[in-house]
């Protein structure tokens, strides 16, 4: 918002110089921008959430620091002088670490401005380009923020360009989106297709596999069967070597 005050200081000052040109003039009301943004939303619920919890924790060690102090109070007349001033320094060193603890969650550049600045800045800056683009397109000369410290005791609707802001961002997100989903949809689709060519690789595989299983499984029984036809013709020619020899013998027993 400091960059957009400062174009407007800018442009007071170039009207003293250019003061017989036509101004074109607009304003805008931040607040009711941001608060028509689900993004600043959410990002405002965020931070009150984490603020909710960091005033817990501050409770919590006060409460403590009274229980302490009541302790005390109600101990004294019992306690030594030694005892006394030792419970007064552990209830100020408390105290000392609660301030610290306080200026940690909220000091100047505590937790609570550094996570404001992490979730609102970038919607601030969403905000802030959607705003330069309309400048650029309709050639404003001045955009007055309503709801900053700029004081107008007069503002016509018809300058006032908030909603015009609004469907910037909006287009400006639904373009996102849409090309958010179209690299969706591709990587899908590669992921797809990678999936389609791996079941395809494993099917070919599992093909080759039982191929070659059938393949080996053919091979063992032709040679079942060569060895069983060499078994059969062994026996043969044993049989005819016995018939022959038989022979031979009952013609030598004839002479």
């Amino acid at each position: 918002m400091k960059k957009i005050v400062f174009y407007i200081v800018l442009s007071l000052i170039a009207v003293g110089t250019y003061a017989q040109k036509i101004q074109r003039i607009a304003y805008i009301d931040m607040e009711y921008i941001l608060e028509n943004l689900p993004e600043y939303l959410e990002a405002q619920n965020t931070l009150n959430a984490k603020i909710a919890k960091w005033k817990k924790n501050l409770d919590v060690e006060a409460r403590h620091i009274e229980v302490l102090k009541t302790d005390l109070a109600n101990e004294k007349a019992i306690l030594t002088k030694d005892i006394i001033e030792e419970k007064e320094e552990d209830i100020l060193l408390k105290q000392e670490e609660l301030r610290r603890l306080e200026s940690l969650y909220f000091g100047p550049n505590g937790d609570m401005f550094l996570v404001r600045k992490q979730l609102v800045k970038p919607i601030q800056d969403q905000v802030y380009n959607a705003i330069q683009k309309i400048v650029k397109a309709k050639k404003y000369d001045f955009v007055f923020d309503k709801s900053s410290e700029l004081i107008l005791l007069y503002s016509n609707k018809k300058y006032d360009i908030s909603e015009i802001v609004l469907a910037s961002i909006d287009k400006t997100r639904k373009v996102a989106d849409r090309l958010a989903k179209q690299q969706e949809k591709k990587t899908a689709s590669k992921e797809l297709s990678d999936r389609q060519k791996a079941l395809l690789a494993a099917k070919k595989k599992k093909r080759e596999a039982l191929l070659a299983k059938q393949e080996k499984k053919k091979q063992q029984i032709a040679e079942r069967k060569a060895a069983l036809l060499a078994k059969k013709e062994a026996k043969r020619l044993l049989l005819k070597q016995k018939q022959e020899a038989a022979k031979k013998k009952k013609e030598a027993q004839k002479q």
